[in-house]
């Protein structure tokens, strides 16, 4: 019974070490806005390697050792992120500047693999017009693109006064 449950462990932790190197070495985009292949890819890579977890032990106990150790690995590595920047950046990449003063980084759009259509489209989606108007995008290292514009900032200020004027009449 032993051997079967630590069978079930390494072959859970193998997998899901092989997963998250596949992921990186294969790229990765916007992880937060999944496409509908993405979903399904996500799906079917899920369904793919859960025998090779679990073999032929469909008990309760097999499937609680498999999650158990998926928590586990997870933990240890999140953990060993926090404490090596260069492991973290190995696995987990680094920020990306898209943008810088107006001007569209495109070199850096090729190795995200992200079109200027879909920059465009993460500029708009935090209320700006076009790339012309950002100081600074970023894909950050969980796929989200940051993005920071002079005009943005003066919005704010101008949002926190009148906040601050209607509250001074109240």
């Amino acid at each position: 019974m032993i051997i079967v449950i630590f069978s079930i462990i390494v072959r859970s932790i193998s997998v899901y070490l092989f997963v998250i190197l596949a992921i990186r070495f294969f790229g990765k985009k916007e992880l937060t806005q999944l496409s509908i292949i993405d979903l399904v890819f996500i799906l079917l890579i899920s369904n793919s390697v859960q025998n090779s977890m679990v073999g032929d032990n469909t008990s309760l106990l097999g499937g609680l050792t498999a999650a158990t150790s998926l928590f586990a690995v997870n933990y240890i590595l999140k953990n060993l992120f926090f404490r090596s920047k260069k492991l973290s950046s190995l696995i987990q990449g680094s920020p990306l500047m898209l943008v810088y003063r107006g001007r569209v980084i495109k070199h850096h759009l090729l190795q995200a693999k992200i079109t200027e259509d879909e920059l465009e489209a993460a500029i708009r989606e935090h209320g700006v017009k076009s790339a012309k108007d950002v100081d600074l995008a970023v894909l950050e290292i969980d796929g989200n693109i940051s993005v920071l514009s002079e005009n943005f900032h003066r919005e704010t200020v101008k949002k926190r006064h009148a906040h601050k004027v209607i509250n001074q009449i109240n």
